[in-house]
């Protein structure tokens, strides 16, 4: 969990602020998940940190949201273009993914729990940065 949180800290997607009035603010609960390799033997253990936005409404708290899923259309075309251009392609496997994009709506999200600050319990993240976990 400690190291999740030092990614969001290096990358800068976040800073602690006071609680806004006039803003909803999203809690943020752990999940956890076991990696495993090719022989269902367990690797080592995932922890991620998710904002439940279901408190949000469409239009006053956001404009839009979308899911960082590719299309398998999409990856067949991919597949399709390396194969004809003889391509090499890699499987990647990334411990989180942050993208070039600043937020230019206002997100708020609870300090995570067991990790609140010592100095400022009642204080709240703002996210300044995308980010893809």
């Amino acid at each position: 969990m400690q190291e999740e949180l030092n990614q969001f800290e290096r990358n800068e997607v976040w800073e602690l602020v006071s609680r806004p009035s006039n803003q909803s603010v999203n809690i943020t609960r752990w999940v956890f998940r076991n990696k495993m390799d090719e022989n269902g033997i367990i690797v080592r253990n995932k922890a991620r940190l998710v904002a439940q936005g279901f408190n949000q409404e469409e239009g006053i708290d956001y404009e839009e949201t979308f899911a960082p899923v590719a299309r398998l259309e999409a990856i067949r075309m991919l597949l399709a273009f390396a194969c004809f251009k003889d391509f090499v392609l890699y499987q990647m496997d990334v411990k989180s993914a942050f993208l070039n994009g600043f937020i230019n709506e206002e997100v708020y999200v609870e300090q995570p729990p067991g990790f609140q600050s010592f100095n400022f319990p009642n204080h709240v993240f703002k996210l300044k940065r995308h980010f893809i976990v």
